[in-house]
């Protein structure tokens, strides 16, 4: 390296060395210092690139010295960038001796001879320099050097107060790498002193702990004896140390919210020296637990969960019955404030991960059950919805699932770890602990297990079977002796199932019911993987319904003699019980038939029905019945019957009354199952029984379906309400308050109503009491008499009171019948959506419109509560996306032509009478549905014949006949429609339609164009008002960009309409003062649009249209206080006029800025002057030079506007202005001093006069030095200064001089 070093020694002593090769490699240092991190990162890859392919000894040299001083910078981001580059510099040439760039570093960052405020940047560079060395991979290989910067990072350790413990971690971080022959003959010595006052901080501890990990054979027992005086870490002497340590290591991570590095190696070293058990007991249960502190109770939390993968089974039973286990319970009970912090979560993560590492059955099945026996009052705090099950492997599951059994008949409280918060034991009450306990207990095993069979957890079908016969055993039935045919049996509860157990058990097996009837399909079977693959859900791999099987195991324990049920049937619901599975049978047999859907439609719901007889016997019996009845006219072989108005309702309507009462149930299963066995008998819908659907959704039959609802509903009524309440949340508190009030009002208005009732009663009492007494005043009643009228006025208070809260009842009842109404609502909506979704080619589908508007057309005028606003949008939506834009559609019209067309003329009239555009949207969508329904069926007779065409022209209108084709639609009928509808909204003031919806039927139904562009021409002038007049050249523009328009006119006829359109639009603009009018923009401005469109065509298709009128009406509309005072008007004038080869002339304003520039150039700059010297002198000398900034007249120079008419052949040919020829001749002159004003002409002669005062100006200026052009650069107005650095505007000084000399002629030679 001497050669390098000489090199160096010249580039240092010539200041132009390095820096004359490029700015380029400079920059590389700037970019590496910048705060993005991905600009650091690039810059380092690109320095490292550059010396790799320069190899050069000084870019080296200079890359070193710039990168060792930047690893002090101020810069926070900096000083890690400049240690990274240096890193990969030194791995990249291995050439560089490491001891030499450590001597650069001590050197410039030396801590004894820097100034006092920059030590703290000088620490940071000297360890940012050991961490640049420790990073190239090479300090470990190099000795010497390794043993400079261990004492180096030992010097740092002192300032702690700006470096922290950064130079202990790294100490720690290079001895993890460092061999074990070097550590001994190289470290050891040198670290002894740290080694030996281990316990005197927590990072001397850590240092400790890594050696004895790392170096076992140097760190050997006798060895720390001699270091600190004990063989071993963890003993009794040192464990109030470890305690103090452990608690400062915990206070120190606190913001991280991680266990401390020197916690877990000291558990490791523990473990490893057959200590765990003291250090667990007296360290942390005994020690650190003591200190009620946050941060070191979550030390110790942290502490158990990476314990757990480490420790034995002996272990992890004494850990998980400790009292870190308490006490981690009471934190869970105690902060369900949603603004504490929780630990559960992470503690979940720890138990995810110990499952999912661990192979070890044993010590999987003693961690689920410590977690599940870490209980408060019985009940464990491990969440029953945990998803930790799914890493646990068959066996163990199938253990725990036993387990789990066992604890619910046989609850064993002694064995949980049970506690109870302060506040529970404040609040206990005479009551029977040990059975609440139970309860609680009971109530989270039954969810446990539902759940584990929700869970991902991989299981067999058996496993599944055997949980949900437990649980609808244990919800239903009691055990009366013990039988091998019912392994149920086998165990008696050693304390009772209450009734309470037996509601809860029964809840959350229908909440498990609900789970197998979404389950996918288990098993590794081709069968299986088949059945997965067509997404069935809710069966085994053999294809049997899971309700089924369950079905079957009830029946079996209705005829068991050893078993009762807890709920026995009566002979009427045994019957029926028997009459359904006898029913199932009779329906399994005729799966196999065409009408499959609909034998798995009635055998779903008859189950599901069975099941419930368990739940609600007497309401699910009248319901069984019907469905029976109904099923066998379904599948009856009888003649159907012609149907009349008062003929019995066939098995379809009645199945339809059946799911809308199941509907209105509480139970989610019911509803699902319920719209699943609608939509499989979907294809037997009948217009009747439609009807009764739609009739729940008709807002003018609502007073009548009070009882067909409600009543269903009473009996969950408190329920539904509440479940609203939850759902709703607190958006609705608000409007709740308010409807409170309102009620409340209304109470009060009420209350004064009979107000002369209760006042006249009220008399009435009075009077009386005064009669007891005579004639004389109160004061001579006697105390009988007084009690008396008392007791009396009291008594007709009261009543009084009654009723008005029977009024507040009614109210509320009230309330809550229409919540409940407008929720059934919703529920139907679904069946209706279904309905569309799965029969959208049905003619069924028609009758939905009507309704559907009605719903949309009352909510719009109705109350704005959340509930209200969901029930609209929910039926928009389906009336938008299910209805209006669905690809399949009714292809079987021939027989509905004249129904259909009549009505589309209803649905637009309604359109078009109605007063809010939003709902006409709804209508008018529905025609256009209709009409592509219309459009896309074919007729036996002729489609309307279209206009005739030559036949030159026949083949591109065979091109597009399928776009073209009418279908069943009757042209002349629609075209009239629709006319009528575009002739009110373009004639009729306050029109609810928009231009939106004929832009939609032009765009979707090119066909209606030809018919009604008429309209839209004539439209242009004759609009009701000039917002109509607008909307019709909007219109006319969109149609004439339709390609098929153009397909079904001939050319005479298009070229008419372009010329009769240009006709409209002339006249209209006619109309347009001088002055254009707020109200006049708008038209102005499509009409400009339209023009443009109109005025290319003519252009491109080269047509035969006269322009005269249009350009004379165009050239006197140019006017400063019209076309001129709007900026969007102007561009869209002067987008019209290219088209007749008009130019827009060039505006120029004059101002002072030039001139000064010119000024500023011609002076010498000598030193610098006082602010109003310079304006004084810049004044003066503007006036000596005769460019002055204004006329004559003393008046500002204004811009000249070229008339029209009057540009040049170039300007006509294409040099239209903002072109970058233009854009370079305006600078030009306006940089050279002489804005642009008047002719051409007259800009040439001011370009000449600049160009002869510069040529002197050069001679009197030439070789200036370079600190007056710096002076001059911060002379000249900040507006005017060149941009980038300034040593960059002084170098190219002279090079902008030449191009201002060049952009200054160009214009003269141009003009």
């Amino acid at each position: 390296m001497a050669e390098p070093e000489g090199q160096a020694g010249g580039a240092g002593g010539d200041p132009r060395g390095v820096l004359r090769q490029g700015r380029a490699f400079l920059d590389f240092f700037w970019d590496i210092a910048k705060p993005e991190q991905e600009v650091r990162l690039a810059a380092t890859e690109n320095l490292l690139r550059h010396l790799r392919e320069g190899r050069k000894d000084d870019e080296l040299k200079y890359t070193l010295k710039r990168l060792v001083e930047g690893l002090g910078a101020t810069r926070e981001a900096a000083r890690p960038g400049f240690s990274l580059a240096l890193a990969q510099v030194l791995q990249a040439f291995e050439e560089i001796p490491m001891c030499s760039v450590l001597e650069q570093i001590k050197e410039k960052h030396n801590l004894e001879k820097v100034k006092k405020k920059l030590v703290r940047n000088a620490a940071f560079g000297n360890f940012f320099g050991v961490m640049a060395l420790f990073q190239s991979g090479r300090l470990v290989k190099d000795q010497k050097a390794l043993l400079e910067s261990i004492q180096l990072l030992q010097q740092l350790v002192h300032h702690q107060a700006h470096l922290r413990d950064l130079p202990r971690k790294t100490l720690i971080d290079i001895m993890s790498e460092v061999p074990e022959n070097v550590f001994e003959e190289v470290l050891f010595g040198i670290l002894q002193s740290d080694l030996a006052s281990a316990f005197t901080s927590p990072e001397n501890l850590h240092l400790l702990l890594v050696g004895i990990k790392k170096f076992p054979g140097v760190l050997k027992p006798k060895n720390l004896k001699k270091l600190f005086g004990s063989p071993t870490v963890v003993n009794e002497e040192n464990i109030p140390r470890l305690i103090e340590l452990l608690q400062s290591a915990a206070k120190s991570e606190k913001k991280d919210k991680k266990l401390p590095n020197v916690v877990f190696d000291l558990l490791q070293v523990s473990l490893k020296e057959g200590a765990f058990e003291l250090f667990w007991k007296e360290c942390v249960e005994n020690g650190l637990l003591k200190e009620k502190s946050g941060p070191v109770s979550y030390m110790c939390y942290r502490l158990l969960g990476s314990a757990l993968p480490l420790l034995s089974l002996d272990q992890l039973q004494m850990v998980l019955k400790g009292k870190v286990m308490q006490h981690y319970g009471e934190h869970v009970v105690t902060t369900q404030l949603p603004d504490r912090f929780k630990f559960a979560p992470e503690m979940e993560e720890y138990i995810d991960e110990f499952l999912s590492g661990c192979d070890d059955l044993e010590r999987q099945l003693a961690v689920m059950i410590g977690f599940s026996t870490l209980t408060n009052q019985g009940y464990p705090v491990l969440a029953s919805s945990s998803r930790v099950v799914r890493h646990l492997q068959p066996v163990a599951l199938q253990k725990y699932i036993d387990w789990l059994k066992d604890m619910f008949l046989r609850p064993d409280i002694d064995c949980c770890l049970d506690f109870s918060s302060n506040r529970q034991k404040q609040n206990r009450e005479n009551v029977n602990i040990v059975q609440h306990k139970i309860a609680r207990l009971r109530k989270w095993v039954i969810h446990r297990l539902a759940n584990i069979v929700e869970s991902p957890v991989k299981k067999e079908e058996s496993l599944v079977m055997d949980i949900s016969r437990f649980c609808f055993f244990h919800a239903f039935f009691e055990t009366k002796k013990k039988t091998s045919q019912i392994r149920e049996t086998n165990v008696l509860p050693s304390e009772p199932l209450d009734e309470q157990a037996h509601s809860v058990a029964e809840n959350y097996f229908f909440g498990l019911l609900q789970t197998l009837n979404t389950l996918t399909v288990l098993g590794d079977t081709a069968k299986a993987a088949a059945l997965r693959e067509k997404h069935i859900h809710g069966v085994t791999a053999d294809g049997k319904l899971w309700i089924f099987l369950l079905v079957e195991y009830a029946n079996k324990l209705l005829s068991s003699e050893h078993v009762k049920a807890v709920k026995p049937f009566t002979k009427g619901q045994r019957d029926a019980w028997e009459r359904t599975l006898q029913s199932v049978k009779d329906l399994q047999k005729k799966e196999n038939k065409s009408d499959s859907a609909k034998v798995f439609a009635f055998q779903q719901l008859l189950l599901l029905m069975a099941i419930h007889l368990f739940k609600n016997p007497s309401e699910t019996v009248d319901v069984l019945s019907d469905l029976l009845n109904c099923m066998e006219r379904a599948f009856s072989k009888e003649p159907r019957k012609k149907k009349t108005d008062n003929a019995e309702p066939g098995w379809v309507e009645v199945m339809v009354e059946i799911l809308l009462s199941l509907l209105a149930q509480p139970s989610l299963l019911i509803r699902r199952i319920s719209k699943s066995v609608f939509v499989r008998i979907c294809p037997n819908l009948t217009k009747r029984g439609l009807q009764l659907i739609l009739d729940v959704l008709d807002p003018y039959q609502e007073q009548n379906e009070e009882s067909a609802v409600v009543v269903m509903e009473e009996s969950d009524e408190k329920i539904k309400s509440a479940q609203d309440m939850d759902a709703e949340g607190s958006e609705d508190s608000s409007d709740e308050g308010d409807t409170e009030e309102e009620n409340d009002s209304g109470d009060e208005e009420k209350d004064e109503e009979v107000d002369d009732d209760f006042r006249s009663q009220l008399m009435n009492v009075l009077q009386a009491g005064n009669a007891l007494g005579g004639d004389e005043s109160d004061e001579e009643l006697d105390d009988e008499a007084m009690m008396a009228l008392d007791k009396n006025i009291s008594a007709l208070f009261a009543e009084q009171q009654k009723r008005i809260q029977a009024k507040k009842d009614e109210k509320d009842r009230m309330r809550k019948e229409k919540i409940l109404r407008r929720d059934f609502k919703i529920k139907v909506l679904d069946l209706v959506e279904a309905f569309l979704s799965k029969q959208s080619e049905n003619p069924l589908v028609f009758d939905i419109i009507e309704p559907l508007l009605r719903v949309i057309e009352q909510c719009m005028s109705s109350d704005s509560d959340k509930q209200e606003v969901d029930f609209l949008q929910k039926t928009a939506n389906i009336f938008r996306n299910s209805l209006c834009r669905t690809k399949q559609y009714c292809k079987r019209v021939d027989a509905l032509q004249e129904d259909l067309h009549a009505f589309v003329e209803r649905l637009v009239k309604k359109a078009c009478k109605h007063t809010d555009s939003s709902v006409a949207l709804y209508y008018f969508s529905a025609s256009l549905y209709l009409l592509k329904v219309l459009k896309g069926n074919t007729s036996d007779k002729s489609s309307t014949p279209l206009t005739p065409v030559p036949e030159k022209q026949s083949n591109t209108i065979s091109q597009s006949c399928q776009l073209l084709s009418t279908g069943c639609l009757d042209m002349e009928r629609v075209t009239v429609i629709y006319q009528q509808a575009l002739t009110q909204f373009l004639t009729k003031r306050n029109s609810a339609l928009t231009s939106s919806m004929f832009h939609d039927l032009f765009t979707r139904f090119p066909i209606m164009c030809k018919p009604l562009v008429g309209i839209l021409v004539k439209s242009i002038t004759a609009g009701a008002r000039q917002h109509q007049q607008a909307q019709a050249c909007l219109l006319l523009q969109k149609v004439l960009l339709l390609h098929e328009l153009k397909l079904v006119m001939t050319e005479e006829e298009w070229e008419e309409l372009i010329r009769e359109s240009i006709s409209q639009v002339t006249e209209s603009l006619k109309m347009v003062g001088k002055r254009i009018l707020k109200a006049e923009k708008e038209k102005v401005a499509k009409s400009l649009e339209l023009l443009n469109l109109l005025l290319k065509t003519v252009t491109e298709q080269k047509l035969h249209v006269k322009l005269m009128e249009l350009d004379k009406v165009l050239v006197a509309l140019n006017q400063p206080e019209g076309i001129g005072n709007s900026a969007r008007l102007d561009s869209l004038y002067w987008n019209v006029m290219r088209w007749l080869n008009y130019t827009k002339p060039k505006k120029e304003k004059t101002t002072n800025k030039p001139a000064q520039e010119a000024e500023l150039l011609k002076r010498k700059k000598k030193g610098f002057l006082p602010a109003t010297k310079k304006r004084k002198n810049r004044k003066k000398s503007i006036q000596e030079n005769g460019v002055t900034p204004s006329s004559e007249d003393g008046e500002p120079a204004a811009p000249e506007e070229q008339p029209l008419g009057t540009e040049t052949p170039k300007q006509k040919k294409g040099f239209v202005p903002g072109s970058s020829k233009h854009k370079n001749r305006n600078r030009g002159v306006r940089e050279n001093g002489v804005a642009m004003a008047g002719s051409g002409e007259e800009a040439a002669d001011g370009g000449d006069a600049v160009a002869e005062k510069k040529k002197k100006k050069k001679k009197n200026m030439n070789r200036k030095r370079k600190g007056d052009a710096g002076n001059e650069a911060e002379q000249v107005p900040a507006a005017k200064k060149t941009k980038g650095n300034v040593s960059q505007g002084t170098q190219k000084k002279q090079g902008k001089a030449k191009k201002k000399r060049k952009e200054k002629k160009t214009p003269v030679l141009q003009e």
